[in-house]
């Protein structure tokens, strides 16, 4: 479980189908092998440290729901360690586990402020709520609107420096995870009357 305040921003040093290999220093503290570190929204294992980083093996599934088969060596990626229960929440409860990917459609400067608009599909669109949370490559930002096909957020200069979004351009896929509490309420709710019905 994560809160998507992003840490740090990695380095990936190697990506193959398997395995990842990331660049970084302030995520290694504190973490030990088998713990879950948040690498742009996804949770993997900490299989094996170094000096450099951390490497992780990568389920198929991973690569199927994920960007994880477009990184490249030298890509930046957003890294979080796991939380916490003694700490505080800073954003939301992000589990780490990629729902969807979608695209970016396009940056628009709004002061010092930035509008980021994502295409994302309809399953993902449908747990979309304006002044919701949402993990965008494990970045928690809220949502600020929302139409058929696309939803914006606005991202403010902590965020614009701390993480990898302002490294993509329009096109680029990105990991979404919606917020697990809406999800939870739709799928009580659903059974609920399905209960009902019978």
């Amino acid at each position: 479980m994560f809160t998507g305040i992003i840490e740090e921003v990695g380095t990936v040093r190697r990506a193959s189908e398997g395995e990842l290999a990331i660049a970084c220093k302030r995520v290694l503290w504190g973490t030990n092998l088998g713990d879950s570190i948040s690498v742009n929204g996804v949770d993997v294992t900490a299989k094996h440290f170094d000096e450099e980083g951390f490497e992780a093996n990568i389920m198929p599934e991973t690569y199927r729901c994920t960007n994880f088969g477009d990184l490249r060596a030298g890509d930046k990626v957003n890294l979080e360690r796991s939380l916490q229960l003694a700490g505080r929440v800073s954003g939301h409860l992000v589990r780490g586990v990629v729902e969807a990917t979608g695209t970016l459609h396009s940056f628009t400067p709004e002061d010092e402020a930035i509008i980021a608009r994502f295409n994302a599909p309809p399953e993902i669109l449908r747990h979309i709520i304006v002044k919701g949370p949402v993990a965008i490559d494990g970045i928690s930002l809220t949502v600020m609107a929302k139409d058929a096909e696309t939803f914006s957020v606005s991202l403010v200069q902590f965020t614009q420096d701390n993480t990898n979004l302002h490294t993509r351009k329009p096109g680029d896929r990105i990991n979404l995870e919606t917020d697990i509490i809406g999800r939870y309420v739709e799928a009580m709710v659903e059974e609920r009357l399905e209960s009902i019905k019978r």
